[in-house]
């Protein structure tokens, strides 16, 4: 591939106009109880600002098939039409119960990289995870115990296994490995939803959080998969089926359940981009604020795999007039 057709540099601060938008937009609906008009207004927001963009994308990882998501399904054609061709993974709210519901750490997230490197879910909806900074991506290995990983990433971190911290989802299917975890002596960091937010964590050194471990969404994996390679962490994942026609869809695809994934599976490319924004506030990202003197603040990270470039974005916003992005007018209609 000629260097002509490869993302931009500059394609970083598109991405954060598009998750800042996309935050601006949910954050209106925070503790209102309704998922869906949240996400609908992410979704909506996103899709109009990724009209502005000078690429060829294509949704690889979006909001569902075609009739289930009228904008931003798998599939889909976004961007300009010019400029470099690429992959496109998008999660315009994660966490929408969290937003719904005034909780922390809801985020719009979005993730590019070149045409055909971005992995395909199919037909898995789920995915066991193991992620952890760079210092100890050589010491995982997701088919072996949590207790022993724990030991080995321990090791390599030079910390004791009671100084390391998992995060976690709080759901059944993780009792009998939360019991695990609690007997290794580890510290654990249970979260009703957002393993996007917590494989970032995970990766990045002095959050508070050494390692994700559990199963989450496949899709949400692949977007997280885009933030680890780009911060140089180490990624490693199973499909783990969790209802009867997803594993009865896997067996019909010849899929081989126990294969292990790792970040080259996951994102086929050293060009990758990752740019998050937080929608609700949280111990690592801020909140949407609404001031009426400073405006409209937000609290972006954005990532670039083959520079490794890492960078902490604070937005102020002075938007003249309020923005319906549903029936915009024109593509002009939100600069940030």
């Amino acid at each position: 591939m000629s260097i002509k057709n490869k993302p931009d540099r500059n394609l970083a601060m598109d991405m954060v106009r598009i998750t800042e938008a996309a935050a601006i937009s949910a954050a209106r609906y925070m503790g209102t109880g309704d998922k869906e008009a949240g996400d609908q207004a992410a979704v909506d927001a996103m899709r109009a600002v990724l009209e502005t963009v000078p690429v060829k994308g294509t949704v690889i990882i979006g909001e569902g098939e075609k009739d289930e998501a009228p904008m931003l399904y798998n599939g889909e054609l976004v961007g300009m039409g010019i400029g470099p061709e690429v992959d496109v993974a998008v999660d315009p709210v994660e966490g929408t119960s969290l937003l719904a519901y005034g909780r922390p750490n809801s985020i719009a997230v979005i993730a590019m990289s070149e045409k055909g490197s971005m992995w395909h879910p199919g037909n898995s909806y789920y995915m066991n995870k193991l992620v952890v900074e760079k210092k100890a991506k050589n010491a995982i290995d997701i088919t072996k115990t949590p207790t022993e990983n724990l030991l080995a990433i321990g090791e390599a971190l030079c910390r004791e296994v009671k100084d390391l911290t998992v995060f976690i989802l709080d759901k059944p299917r993780h009792n009998k490995m939360i019991d695990e975890i609690r007997a290794s002596g580890a510290r654990i960091a249970l979260h009703s939803e957002g393993d996007v937010m917590g494989a970032l964590m995970a990766a990045i050194p002095g959050t508070g959080i050494d390692v994700l471990m559990g199963i989450g969404g496949t899709p949400e994996g692949v977007i997280a998969a885009a933030a680890v390679k780009a911060l140089g962490g180490g990624m490693q994942g199973q499909r783990a089926p969790q209802i009867k026609e997803e594993e009865e869809n896997l067996k019909n695809d010849n899929v081989d359940i126990d294969e292990v994934l790792f970040l080259d599976n996951l994102i086929n490319s050293d060009d990758a981009f990752f740019a998050a924004t937080g929608i609700t506030d949280g111990s690592f990202l801020e909140g949407v604020h609404f001031d009426r003197e400073a405006g409209v603040t937000t609290h972006s990270l954005v990532i670039r795999a083959l520079t490794g470039s890492v960078r902490n974005i604070k937005g102020q916003h002075q938007l003249k007039r309020p923005i319906d992005f549903k029936n915009r007018n024109t593509k002009e209609d939100f600069t940030v």
